[in-house]
């Protein structure tokens, strides 16, 4: 689901960008009083983890591509704010080394994918658990979390591409960016993850957050108060 350059209008990445780096200011204050040394690798550990996940991906028609991301789980584990910055190093390598994202994209997609996705999941998590200890229950949960959390991911890819050619067309109306309007980019990108990599991601989340909750789950985020 990275947006890759020249998709974007200045009207659209530039606002990303100031909400992009003004999150990341509070995600970082937010690591600095609450991650423990003790913590810091396995943060190492998510990264890599998000990174790898990411590189999986499909091309989709509109400007994007799909695949899971991983970020659901890490922000049911940490938090989503230690996700946001987890999630973010990952997307940075990927855009900067890799050329998966385009640069000018870079703050809608970690908003898209590092704080969206996180935030969404955690508090999918809580609504649907609802403070049960039913394992049965908190697999649905975790699996509620990493599908909900990725579709909406998908869904504000798919408003940023499609509003394009709203916001950013010349005078003959020929779209200057992402070319699609939203009832190609909406349709297309959410029936993609809805029907696949959204189920992908509800699975990876289910799984590994069972496999967290059995070995320490005093340690997990998501079920502290």
């Amino acid at each position: 689901m990275h947006i890759p350059e020249g998709y974007l209008s200045p009207q659209t990445y530039v606002p990303f960008y100031l909400v992009f780096i003004g999150l990341m200011g509070v995600a970082l204050r937010k690591v600095k009083q609450n991650l423990s040394l003790k913590m810091i690798p396995f943060l190492g550990m998510s990264s890599a983890f998000s990174f790898l996940i990411m590189m999986f991906n499909i091309p989709i028609p509109g400007g994007s591509s799909g695949h899971a991301v991983g970020a659901a789980l890490i922000g049911l584990i940490f938090g989503p704010w230690i996700a946001g910055v987890s999630v973010t190093v990952a997307l940075l390598i990927q855009a900067f080394i890799f050329g998966d994202g385009g640069i000018t994209a870079l703050g809608a997609n970690c908003f898209n994918m590092a704080f969206a996705m996180p935030f969404i999941s955690f508090y999918v998590f809580r609504i649907v658990n609802n403070g049960s200890e039913n394992v049965k229950r908190i697999g649905i949960a975790s699996f509620a979390a990493g599908y909900i959390s990725l579709c909406s991911s998908a869904l504000f890819t798919a408003l940023e591409l499609g509003i394009q050619p709203l916001i950013a067309s010349s005078s003959s109306g020929v779209a200057l960016y992402a070319p699609f309007p939203l009832k190609v980019t909406i349709p297309v990108l959410l029936s993609e993850h809805m029907l696949l990599f959204g189920i992908i991601e509800g699975f990876i989340t289910m799984a590994l957050f069972k496999y967290f909750y059995q070995s320490d789950k005093n340690l997990i985020a998501v079920l502290k108060p």
